[in-house]
């Protein structure tokens, strides 16, 4: 099965005066949990609410921030949540992180336009 990408819009419920942002974002059918690019959290304003252990892709761990409320939508559908906010690895980009409890150790602002 291939990689499917959706097209939603993130947006900061709390702060209805910033832009929100469409974005195009990879679905993960196993995920449980919203994970964002750091610069998204920046740019709509969204708090730190907790910091969360991940584990990443090559079973490293890490504590990154779990931000929110976040708004997504999706047509006319729409729901809130938090979603872990990884920042960039020095010389690289950030990774996709797995939620350590989750997987039960088995193994400032932008305009609307542009892709992200």
């Amino acid at each position: 099965m291939g990689l499917i990408r959706g097209s939603v819009t993130l947006a900061n419920p709390t702060r209805p005066e910033l832009v929100p942002l469409p974005v195009s974002a990879l679905v993960d059918t196993g995920a449980v949990h919203l994970c964002i690019p750091e610069h998204l959290a920046i740019q709509l304003e969204l708090a730190e609410l907790e910091r969360r252990e991940v584990v990443l892709a090559d079973s490293r761990r890490r504590t990154v921030p779990y931000v929110g409320p976040v708004e997504v939508r999706l047509g006319n559908r729409r729901c809130r949540s938090g979603a872990a906010a990884p920042t960039a690895e020095p010389g690289g980009e950030p990774r996709k992180p797995e939620p350590a409890a989750e997987r039960g150790d088995a193994g400032g602002r932008q305009k609307a336009s542009g892709s992200h």
